[in-house]
């Protein structure tokens, strides 16, 4: 996929373009994100620590939720994992509350990481614009900006070297070009942050849909669809032992929403509230839970060909919730017996299972 750019008389937009080019690791791209909300804002300046700061914010989520690797001993995903732990906040905490936290925190850990972002990233982006030779690099980060601030109608351009509180202040013509073309420069950005998210994680499902705090997800149709068979039959939740009612009732993925990003029916089933609420993001220990969701999905399976108002509920859920129309030919075929469909469950939700184990999600046995 090619973004064209808008073109400009005044702005090489041709070397804007290659900003991302040769990318091995986030940082620019996270930087540049940051000046362009500054920009939107209406800021024309900001301090190494204010975008550094936000950056942090930004990739938050991503790592502390989604668990996504960043890149090769990355400083910005050890900040993340450092203020954490330090903080005590969940992964879903506002977005404010953790930049905040961020801002007032003076761990010599984070402090540290912080100085490591902003050693070649403030420079490095704009190399594009100057053309510069590997040898042209080797002075003093004083020299290297005394010469970009030589350059003419660059993005931004240095105050005085003052490590976390060096200022970078944002050329006048740029500004109006990126808010002028904003969706076009928006779109760019995420298609090549998610195009280098992938390359770091190719066994992640969904990255694109891991950039950013999850959305509200409305599963009533599934509910509806697991009160229609409670009419019928008694449902047995997987983890706690107790039937449930509809009183309380909730839909739990098995392998965690913030691993998979989808609402696929085989990954989904009824338990209660609160034990739903205990279970939070985590891996439900496969030896014990696998074989009772198994029972319990085919417990369904069985009640879609026995009944047709099931068969109907099912059929209206599986337009939004069974994308693959392999999945719906192997696990859904009339006719199988128990084993044949847990040994086909297994299949598709084993490898999905052990890749967000691999990715650091915690296994997790529910305590009464």
């Amino acid at each position: 996929m090619d973004f064209v750019l808008p073109e400009s008389d005044d702005l090489r937009i041709g070397y804007f373009g290659h900003l991302f080019d040769n990318t091995s690791e986030c940082y620019k791209m996270f930087w540049f994100q940051v000046i362009v909300e500054k920009i939107l804002a209406g800021k024309t300046s900001a301090s190494y620590e204010e975008i550094i700061d936000e950056m942090i914010t930004d990739a938050w989520y991503m790592v502390a939720e989604y668990h996504l690797n960043l890149g090769p001993r990355d400083n910005l995903e050890f900040a993340v994992n450092r203020l954490v732990e330090i903080s005590g906040f969940k992964a879903s905490e506002d977005k404010h509350v953790i930049l905040e936290f961020i801002q007032n925190c003076r761990d010599p850990e984070v402090l540290k990481y912080k100085n490591i972002l902003t050693t070649n990233v403030p420079y490095r982006l704009q190399s594009p614009f100057l053309g510069w030779k590997t040898d042209d690099w080797k002075v003093s980060k004083k020299q290297q900006i005394e010469r970009i601030n030589a350059y003419r109608h660059l993005i931004y351009k240095f105050d005085q070297l003052d490590g976390l509180n060096t200022r970078i202040n944002f050329d006048e013509k740029w500004s109006e070009y990126i808010v002028r073309n904003q969706v076009i420069i928006k779109g760019w950005l995420k298609y090549n942050l998610v195009e280098y998210l992938q390359r770091r994680n190719p066994n992640v499902p969904g990255v694109i849909d891991k950039l950013y705090p999850p959305q509200e997800r409305k599963l009533e149709d599934i509910q509806k669809y697991w009160k229609l068979i409670m009419t019928v039959s008694p449902v047995m939740e997987i983890y706690g032992g107790v039937e449930l009612t509809e009183k309380d009732i909730s839909i739990d993925h098995f392998v965690p929403w913030s691993y998979v990003a989808n609402d696929e029916i085989w990954n989904l089933h009824p338990t209660t509230k609160n034990i739903n609420s205990a279970k939070s993001n985590n891996l439900p220990r496969w030896d014990a839970y696998f074989k009772k969701l198994s029972g319990l999905e085919y417990l369904s399976y069985q009640l879609i060909w026995k009944y047709e108002g099931i068969h109907k509920e099912f059929e209206k859920a599986k337009k939004k919730h069974l994308n693959s129309p392999v999945v719906e030919g192997r696990l859904y075929a009339a006719g199988l017996s128990e084993d044949e469909f847990r040994c086909r469950l297994s299949e598709i939700v084993s490898p999905v299972y052990q890749s967000a184990k691999s990715a650091g999600f915690r296994e997790w046995v529910y305590m009464v």
